[in-house]
């Protein structure tokens, strides 16, 4: 077993794969377009493959917004349960608020919502869908009456990804979105489940009339993410906010590492798709832990640390436990009760399990430090700049005291000064000068990463972890 956290990995090598996906900051991003003629509002299916990454908000997922008394929405509320709902006249006709929290940041879900109001049975007319499986538990469940309407895809009105009714935004990432007019589909029409695994992953898009307003965001051009690229009838989306970092290959096909939102992580707050951190300036220094732990084979990644903070605040490197959980302990400190850490220091020293082992180099703001892991012989290499700092690397096998897997993690060890840093686990957040991928062909780093070690991502994993 290589990867703890991924629920699920969606890593199924063969058959379809999704190339592209959108970021989404939490903040501003979001893509609409505006039909320029009524659609079918009693028969439609919306499908979507997302990868939330913010627990314990409200987060903004798909609608189209009239009026404050008119709205047709689906978003998370802040018990991190999905709700689909519509207001009509100021009255909700539909809504739903899953039992279901969606609480794990390392995977890629599959939402399907289809509605058919049309239906003589009550319960058919609207059915949503989690990863091939039809949702059956609410907290909440208001079916509309026979051929009540939805705003949804009315003229006029902006249908918007990533942002509802009160701006609430969405914080992680999408791929393969689709509207599909007209009909009320099965998901099926958009995935299945692998016969070996079992595990629901996409197929291709294809074979579908996309009616009047549908359309299909695959996120494959950089220069336009919200171009339709299914139905025909050009519904592209305009962006806003999005600049061309915002495209990414972790998609449902290829997910990559970030940090584990969901784990205890005090006095620290996160940004750009869970891959970029704010330490805060409370005393417990809590480390920030990636969401993927590999138990074998040799892994890379590279971290940057924002501005000018001081160089002893500023450690990265790894840890053995999911969640270390006491305070006032920082990397480079062994933790008698849970885990041990590992961690190159600002200042230059590497500590392992709270003792130097290697004297390097001083590092500062600025500087890009590439981390490489060879969990198979217990040996991490650091660089700065592209230079390898401790030659031979540093042996970490003194680390006893953890669940028997790695995970990359980076910390304040001071406690009281506040630095950005941003992390790059093959989907960088900063512009890189150039985009080198790893010898499988995946990630894109600022350097080359060295022979023989790969980013984080479950097709790696899948092969080599």
């Amino acid at each position: 077993m290589t990867a703890q956290t991924i629920l699920p990995a969606n890593s199924v090598t063969g058959g379809f794969d999704v190339d592209n996906s959108a970021m989404f900051d939490g903040t501003s991003n979001y893509i609409h377009n505006t039909p320029g003629s009524a659609g079918n509002t009693k028969l439609w299916t919306w499908s979507a493959w997302f990868k939330k990454v913010t627990v314990g908000e409200d987060l903004g997922v798909f609608g189209q917004y009239i009026d404050a008394n008119n709205y047709f929405r689906i978003k998370f509320r802040d018990d991190d349960r999905l709700q689909v709902d519509q207001y009509t006249s100021g009255t909700h006709v539909v809504n739903f608020i899953l039992t279901q929290q969606l609480r794990d940041t390392s995977a890629w879900y599959h939402l399907v919502v289809a509605y058919d109001s049309a239906q003589g049975t009550e319960a058919n007319r609207v059915k949503i869908y989690i990863n091939g499986t039809r949702v059956t538990a609410f907290n909440t469940e208001t079916y509309p009456d026979q051929n009540v309407v939805t705003t949804l895809p009315v003229d006029g009105t902006p249908i918007e990804l990533g942002r509802t009714t009160d701006s609430q935004f969405f914080d992680g990432y999408f791929c393969q979105v689709c509207l599909i007019d007209g009909q009320a589909l099965a998901p099926t029409s958009f995935g299945e489940f692998d016969s070996d695994s079992g595990i629901w992953i996409p197929i291709k898009i294809s074979g579908l009339t996309a009616g009047t307003n549908g359309f299909l965001y695959t996120f494959e051009q950089t220069a336009q993410l919200g171009k339709d690229t299914f139905s025909g009838n050009a519904n592209f989306g305009t962006e806003e906010n999005f600049g061309t970092i915002n495209q990414k290959t972790d998609t449902c096909t290829n997910n990559f590492c970030i940090w584990n939102v969901a784990a205890d992580n005090l006095d620290v707050t996160f940004g750009s798709g869970a891959c970029k951190v704010v330490h805060g300036t409370s005393i417990n220094r809590r480390p920030v832990i990636s969401t993927f732990g590999v138990a074998k084979g040799k892994w890379y990644w590279e971290w940057k640390a924002a501005g000018s903070p001081t160089a002893a605040n500023m450690e990265v490197g790894i840890v053995n436990y999911a969640s270390p959980t006491s305070q006032g302990r920082y990397l480079g400190q062994a933790l008698t009760s849970d885990a041990d850490f590992t961690t190159y220091i600002g200042d230059g020293n590497i500590n392992v399990s709270g003792s130097a082992s290697d004297s390097g180099t001083a590092y500062a703001g600025g500087n890009i430090i590439g981390v490489a892991v060879d969990v198979d012989n217990e040996k991490i290499y650091f660089y700065k700049n592209n230079t390898l700092i401790n030659s031979g690397g540093t042996d970490y096998s003194g680390m006893t005291i953890g669940s028997g897997f790695i995970f990359m993690s980076n910390a304040d060890r001071s406690g009281s000064a506040t630095y950005t840093a941003s992390v790059n686990f093959g989907q960088p957040v900063v512009a890189n000068d150039s985009d080198a991928a790893d010898g499988n062909g995946h990630g894109r780093f600022e350097f080359a990463p060295p022979s023989g070690f790969l980013a984080l991502c479950t097709k790696n994993l899948a092969e080599n972890g």
